[in-house]
């Protein structure tokens, strides 16, 4: 068993070292540096392509930064240097969503620009890994470091963001065995991902088909109907729990806690078992694009006021409702200018055709293997998720022990 010091993390093994950011950083002079001045970047240097730009929608995913980049001219990026980060940096929010933290791939983009929220950290390789230090701040304890610093004046902000990461101290293997460590989060982040992608070929299968049938094929002589016609709406059993609530419901199994957009929390009761669609109510409920937010909650939950719950009515499947909600406008039922609010009487009055029966029941048949197999790589996904969280902390503070 390995001799252990002890840090203000907790017992580490004695052949770690601790180190502030400022000590693992490279030697570059813009290693640890801000985004511009948001005078600096307007909504007319956005180009079709380009240099992307980071902002804080790119880092609400696991590892790396992605999704939907909004791009700018290279000149424009050039002018901007000091505010260019590139493959294998760090970024971070310090202002806005607090706590996010992303890794730039390798093999998309040559260089990026992080917005005026954002910050980077380029490592010294030979001192850190930047996928172990990724996962560290992912950790408890390494969000604790960052959050730490939040400002409690005005918009969510860290104080000094540029002194505050350097800072900021880390438990700092040998770097094979970050390496080691990096490597079984990361195998585990790759199943997750492998999954999420078959799960977006299955819906994106399904909304084909649906588009061809019911959009592209639709009948003029289709009559008009609502939704409030073909779906059952069980708002009526929610129950709201602050967190002091849900702090005591942490024991035994643990099911999910919906809120409007995404999954809140996790506690060990639930008011639903089954398969329902949640729309956002109030607070999050559209999309950029106008689109519903919507959830689709299988097995036992629990869900707060903030979210309708809908269930199709035969011979209408979830999956078919879904279909047609996702690529629905909603702007026409959402009411309130400061607070978005969808009220259940505008969402039962959205349109919706009345469908020939026969064309529902073949869709029915056709996307039901499809979502069996999402449905089962969700579950897939649960437990790689629970298994890498439990490795995690045991992971960066030596308990568990890996090497190369």
């Amino acid at each position: 068993m390995s001799e252990l010091q002890e840090t203000d993390f907790g017992n580490i093994p004695k052949a770690w070292s601790v180190a502030k950011i400022a000590d693992l950083k490279a030697n570059d002079k813009r290693a640890i540096a801000m985004g511009p001045f948001g005078s600096n970047i307007k909504a007319e240097n956005f180009v079709a392509e380009g240099v992307p730009v980071i902002r804080g929608t790119n880092l609400n995913y696991s590892r790396y930064v992605d999704g939907n980049f909004v791009f700018l001219k290279e000149e424009k990026a050039d002018e901007l240097s000091g505010s260019n980060c590139k493959p294998g940096d760090l970024v971070f929010t310090h202002r806005g969503t607090i706590g996010q933290v992303g890794l730039i791939p390798h093999g998309k983009y040559a260089r990026y620009v992080i917005s005026q929220s954002g910050m980077k950290l380029t490592l010294n390789p030979d001192l850190m890994d930047s996928d172990f230090l990724l996962y560290f701040f992912k950790s408890e304890y390494g969000q604790y470091q960052i959050l730490k610093y939040e400002s409690q004046v005005g918009v969510p902000s860290i104080s000094n963001p540029l002194t505050s990461l350097k800072e900021i101290q880390v438990p700092v293997p040998k770097i094979e065995e970050q390496k080691a460590i990096a490597s079984v989060l990361s195998s585990l982040d790759d199943k997750i991902d492998l999954l999420h992608r078959q799960n977006t070929t299955l819906e994106r299968m399904a909304e084909t088909l649906f588009r061809q049938w019911f959009v592209e094929e639709a009948q003029e002589d289709w009559e008009d109907g609502t939704l409030g016609e073909v779906v059952e709406i069980f708002d009526n059993l929610r129950i709201p729990l602050s967190k002091m609530e849900r702090d005591k419901k942490k024991d035994g199994v643990l099911y999910p806690y919906y809120g409007a957009a995404q999954i809140m929390d996790y506690i060990n009761d639930y008011i639903f078992d089954g398969e329902y669609i949640l729309m956002g109510e109030d607070g999050t409920v559209r999309t950029d694009e106008g689109y519903p937010v919507l959830q689709y909650a299988t097995g036992k939950f629990w869900v707060n006021n903030h979210t309708h719950v809908l269930k199709a009515k035969p011979p209408y499947s979830n999956f078919l409702i879904w279909n047609y909600l996702s690529k629905k406008n909603i702007d026409e039922i959402v009411t309130g200018a400061v607070q978005p609010k969808i009220n259940q009487g505008n969402l039962k009055a959205l349109d919706f055709p009345k469908l020939p029966e026969h064309l529902v029941h073949e869709f029915n048949s056709q996307t039901e293997p499809m979502l069996t197999k999402i449905n089962n790589n969700k579950k897939q996904i649960q437990t790689i998720e629970k298994l890498r969280d439990n490795l995690l902390p045991k992971l960066m503070n030596g308990e568990v022990r890996v090497y190369e």
